[in-house]
């Protein structure tokens, strides 16, 4: 496979998302941004400059999100023909107390050459799967 090209979610990337799905879940931030590019981007969809863009910058709103309260318990791990679709559900953010405590997200992971290097976040499954290239009927 040519490098910069996305990666087909296979057998080895079942493994990255079992590594993603425990990150996630333990608050490894460390081994998180492992899987990332250097030059990752994580912002919501269609725009390509607010958000991160850069592992360090990562590790920056993550550590913020941290200090405030913010964690998330991953629901549902989903692979797309390029990407994973994680399921969350967030407490402590301003949007899940707007909810009652509890707030579902979807973040479309982009696979390129093994690794992330792509985050996009959802506030809408339907969209987040449509995105990660998964049918709307599936769920974990």
């Amino acid at each position: 496979m040519k490098a910069g090209y996305p990666t087909p979610v296979g057998a080895d990337t079942g493994e990255l998302a079992e590594t993603v799905r425990s990150a996630m879940e333990n608050a490894d931030l460390e081994v998180f941004l492992s899987l990332c590019a250097e030059d990752v981007h994580w912002g919501a969809p269609g725009d390509s400059q607010g958000g991160c863009h850069n592992r360090d910058q990562v590790r920056s709103w993550y550590e913020s999100a941290f200090g405030r309260g913010v964690r998330a318990t991953v629901t549902e791990v989903m692979h797309g023909p390029t990407s994973l679709l994680v399921g969350l559900t967030v407490s402590g953010s301003p949007a899940a107390e707007e909810q009652g405590g509890q707030a579902q997200r979807w973040q479309v992971l982009t696979i390129r050459d093994g690794r992330i290097t792509d985050i996009c976040g959802f506030d809408d499954r339907t969209e987040a799967a449509a995105r990660a290239g998964i049918p709307p009927a599936s769920a974990p």
